[in-house]
């Protein structure tokens, strides 16, 4: 295994496995995230606008998804630059198995023009419970939840979302898990938490063949969520966090890492043993906590290793 894939694991999966920025859910946005989470992960625009740093994170690493509710807001007359604050992308599992995906966007729409665009383009909406939903001419459709909130996403996945808010599906409300995993980390410029099979899966990969160093077959099924942040401020910060089922189980996962970490600095390039020297393993009670924050600059040079390269493609 290659530094650089050790690297792209242990510190940018967990970033990059559906990436993100972000700020607090308005409670009409959580009134149709539903209950069986895989990922959150929610952008804050200004936080985009403000900082070189995060601009040039999402120019290098924003995965296709994103980028396609970007061009589909955009297909809407939604300048996601200008009008948009916050952009959040919610990935659940239905009650069949399948994954789902929408797309939350927040900001001061214009709705109004909107509607009388789809009115002059003779584009009818198709009315499910209480909504109205607008094809976007992309395989997306659109909802306004109110005139600064647009739900969007494919058809089946919208109308899932819809049958949380009006018609009794389980809602986010009722995960305890990650609506207390989102508390911890929704004042962050970027923001994301994981369910129990996507954290498993999340830090396998992070780990690597470093997971033959101990018995992480043995004590994965014992994590349960994660969540990790990023911040621009002074710099750039990473947070991550992952819960277990008992301090064992975070100390034996903190051991795991930092084996891996020391491991690896042997044959790092400059650039990528940058990145292992910044970067922090602990844990603390259930918890296992990895940090990394280093500044601008060489945050910078960071994005252009190929460690990046690896992870945009």
């Amino acid at each position: 295994m290659s530094m650089k894939q050790f690297l792209t694991g242990l510190f940018l999966s967990a970033v990059f496995c559906l990436p993100a920025f972000a700020a607090p859910l308005s409670s009409n946005a959580r009134t149709v995230v539903p209950s069986a989470v895989q990922q959150i992960i929610s952008i804050d625009y200004r936080a985009l606008r403000d900082s070189p740093s995060a601009r040039a994170l999402q120019d290098r690493v924003l995965p296709d998804n994103l980028k396609q509710f970007e061009t589909a807001l955009k297909g809407a007359g939604i300048d996601p630059d200008k009008d948009m604050e916050q952009l959040t992308f919610v990935s659940y599992r239905s009650a069949k198995g399948g994954l789902h995906s929408i797309g939350i966007a927040q900001g001061p729409f214009k709705q109004k023009e909107f509607l009388q665009k789809m009115r002059l383009q003779k584009i009818k909406p198709e009315k499910y419970l209480l909504s109205y939903i607008y094809p976007m001419g992309t395989g997306m459709h659109l909802v306004f939840l109110d005139p600064s909130t647009i739900l969007f996403g494919e058809g089946a996945s919208i109308k899932g979302a819809i049958d949380v808010r009006d018609n009794s599906a389980e809602s986010l409300e009722s995960n305890n898990t990650i609506d207390d995993l989102i508390t911890s980390v929704d004042s962050s410029a970027i923001w994301s938490v994981l369910d129990q099979a996507g954290t498993q899966n999340m830090m396998r990969s992070a780990l690597g063949q470093a997971a033959s160093l101990g018995d992480y077959d043995v004590v994965r099924k014992r994590l349960l969520a994660s969540d990790y942040a990023m911040n621009f401020t002074n710099g750039v910060t990473f947070d991550l966090n992952v819960k277990t089922s008992d301090t064992m189980t975070a100390a034996t996962m903190a051991t795991l890492l930092k084996a891996g970490v020391l491991y690896r600095k042997m044959s790092a390039t400059p650039t990528e043993k940058l990145a292992l020297d910044n970067t922090t393993v602990d844990n603390s009670h259930d918890m296992l906590q990895m940090h990394f924050k280093t500044d601008d600059q060489r945050f910078s040079a960071l994005l252009k290793s190929d460690l990046f390269a690896a992870v945009s493609k």
